[in-house]
C-alpha cells in the first residue's frame, strides 16, 4: 500500500470502487493476556478466504511490561503460539507513544479493519480506543469488542 494511499471499498462484496477484489488485513490490537485471546478469535472469524490475512499487534509502552506480565518471556511465548495456532502475523513494539505507533502499523501493513477491545477509561482524553478511533475510522473499519461481564 502507498504511504498516505486510502482505499475505499464495499466490504460487502468487498470490491475495489474500481472493481478488483480487495483481501481483509485484520489488525488486532491486544493488551491484557487474559482477555486477548477472546480478540484474536474475533478478528480471525470475520476473515473470509484465504488471501486475508490477520495481524495480532501489541504495543507496549517503555515504562510498562509487556501485556501487564511481569514474567516477559512468558507473556511473548503466549502471543507467539497464539500466533501460530491462528497463521497471524506478530508485531510486539516498545514505543513512547503507543497512538501514534498504531497508526503507522495500520499504514505500513495497509489493514482494513481493527479489532479492539472495550476501554477501561472513562474519560474520552484519556481512552486510547477513542483517540485511535478518531484519528482512523475514515480509513479503515474499527470493530471495538464490549468487555465481558
Amino acid at each position: 500500500m502507498v504511504m498516505g494511499m486510502v482505499l475505499m471499498y464495499n466490504d460487502m462484496d468487498r470490491t475495489l470502487e474500481g472493481g478488483a477484489p480487495v483481501s481483509k488485513k485484520v489488525m488486532v490490537c491486544v493488551t491484557q493476556q487474559k482477555t486477548c485471546d477472546r480478540l484474536i478469535q474475533y478478528g480471525n472469524e470475520i476473515l473470509d478466504d484465504k488471501q486475508d490475512e490477520l495481524f495480532i499487534i501489541h504495543v507496549a509502552h517503555y515504562q510498562f511490561k509487556f501485556l501487564g506480565n511481569t514474567k516477559e518471556g512468558e507473556a511473548l511465548e503466549y502471543l507467539y503460539e497464539k500466533a501460530l495456532e491462528y497463521g497471524a502475523q506478530l508485531t510486539v513494539v516498545r514505543s513512547n507513544d503507543v497512538l501514534e505507533t498504531l497508526i503507522d502499523l495500520v499504514e505500513k501493513y495497509g489493514i482494513t479493519h481493527v479489532i479492539l477491545g472495550e476501554s477501561g477509561e472513562v474519560s474520552e482524553s484519556d481512552n486510547l480506543v477513542h483517540k485511535l478511533e478518531s484519528r482512523i475510522k475514515n480509513k479503515v473499519n474499527i470493530i471495538e469488542v464490549p468487555a465481558l461481564a
